[in-house]
């Protein structure tokens, strides 16, 4: 990880990020330096490592244009922890709202998560051939009398069967030869008898303020309850990957898995707060105001960096790299109390996407939506292509609609593509004839044009 981020300068995290966001220069720029400071941070002298502090981020601009989605892709490049959260999900306070710390829990078991995947990933070949050994004492016992291994069918085993061959010498040579035909996957569809161990029973366990911080509780009064097994029927396919999985489990080492993750989650997690202006506060006031205010005050030592308790241990957030974001259309960036404004020193403004930007995210990224569905029909053996008139087209329609209705951004081309292309998922299953669907301008404009000019635009409301 650490060789990862010592090749990915800023130009290249943008670079990287460019694949995937179209635009948003200015805050790619801001998300690509704070990346490369971890770094940065992780090799300078160690009396000030400890000193220097991320800095968090606040981009502030309308929904749909990139924000999340920058966020995301950063912390996949990073190979982090990330989590993101709805700071209005807090505003509701008594014990049906979310205590405000429960963010860094959830990053943290996002943490554990990832390591776990990792570890597992290591030990797979060891658990599979655990796993087949496993199902081989189950088809041949390694007895040590004549018994299940001698009757075995001379011609499955592959060699005739001595009255001169000893117990131990016929077992061993049955075995090798299933194993061999194991590895081979002859004996897929052969059914076995197999004990597997029942889900434990969850107790639930309800505090004054509801289930967060009583993760721990729960899970420790669940795992004193005993575990049920039971003997059930499967083909060797199915036994193997349950057992690789069980095995995996007993392989993978819990204790370094959590010390791991614990790291990893304070020195590179990254915790993306949406709607942070749902709880700004715009003038003077109590009732939901004082609610709003309330969870700036429960998020600011979160943000300044503190010690919080899960279930795996206690995590500091004075390095976690907090991003921020908001529309801020009914409040400004000024209204969120002055203490928490300087947690988010850097501040970048997202543009409201173009005509010009759509028909690039129509095109332009690796997971461009017309590059998805000509992946979903080419599953079917069909063909699609969209010339190019027809993509400015629906890039066209898609911003009208984005004026006259309400500004959702690059997620209102998912409702106009669809629309558009509806007929030919449903009908493509019972066509035989054609195999080639090319999308024109003429198809755009009969499909979807009449709803815009008429401004009957309800069917695009998400």
């Amino acid at each position: 990880m650490d060789l990862m981020e010592q090749s990915l300068t800023p130009a290249l995290i943008v670079q990287e990020l460019d694949k995937y966001i179209i635009g948003q220069a200015d805050a790619k720029k801001a998300v690509a330096i704070a990346l490369r400071n971890r770094w940065r941070r992780m090799n300078a002298r160690e009396d000030l490592r400890k000193e220097i502090i991320p800095n968090n981020i606040m981009m502030i601009g309308p929904t749909g244009v990139g924000k999340t989605e920058i966020a995301r892709r950063l912390a996949q490049l990073a190979q982090a922890p990330f989590i993101k959260v709805e700071a209005s999900k807090f505003t509701e306070v008594g014990y049906v709202g979310r205590d405000v710390e429960s963010m860094v829990r959830d990053l943290v078991e996002q943490a554990v998560n990832m390591v776990r995947a990792e570890q597992k990933e290591r030990v797979m070949e060891m658990a599979r051939e655990n796993a087949n050994e496993q199902i081989l004492d189950i088809l041949i016992p390694p007895v040590r009398k004549r018994g299940r291994a001698i009757e075995a069918d001379e011609d499955e085993i592959g060699y005739p069967v001595s009255a001169n061959t000893s117990d131990e010498q016929l077992n061993e040579r049955t075995r090798d030869k299933f194993r061999e035909k194991l590895r081979r996957g002859e004996l897929e569809t052969r059914k076995v008898e197999l004990e597997i161990t029942l889900p434990s029973q969850q107790v639930q366990v309800m505090g004054p303020f509801g289930m967060d911080g009583m993760e721990g509780l729960q899970d420790m009064i669940s795992g004193m309850v005993p575990k049920k097994k039971k003997k059930r029927e499967m083909t060797v396919a199915e036994a193997r990957e349950y057992l690789i999985e069980e095995e995996a489990g007993r392989l993978i080492d819990m204790d370094a898995v959590t010390r791991d993750a614990i790291e990893r989650a304070s020195n590179s997690g990254i915790i993306f707060i949406d709607e942070i202006d749902k709880v700004a506060v715009s003038g003077g006031g109590g009732g939901p105001d004082v609610s709003r205010q309330g969870v700036q005050r429960d998020l600011l030592p979160i943000v300044e960096g503190s010690v919080v308790n899960t279930k795996y241990g206690s995590i500091k957030t004075d390095h976690v790299l907090f991003i921020a974001a908001g529309a801020f259309h009914m409040s400004k960036p000024s209204d969120l109390i002055p203490e928490l404004q300087g947690r988010f020193p850097i501040r970048v403004e997202l543009s409201p996407l173009t005509v010009e930007d759509f028909i690039k995210i129509l095109t332009q990224p690796r997971n461009a939506l017309t590059r998805q569905y000509e992946a979903l029909l080419d599953s079917e053996g069909v063909k699609l292509s969209f010339e190019q008139d027809a993509v400015e087209l629906m890039a066209e329609m898609a911003f009208t609609v984005n004026q006259e209705i309400e500004n959702i951004g690059a997620r209102r081309l998912h409702t106009i593509i669809s629309n558009l292309l509806n007929d030919i998922l449903f009908d493509v299953p019972d066509l035989n004839t054609q195999d080639t669907f090319v999308i024109t301008r003429d198809f755009v404009q009969q499909k979807l044009g009449s709803m815009v000019q008429k401004k009957d635009l309800s069917q695009y409301i998400l």
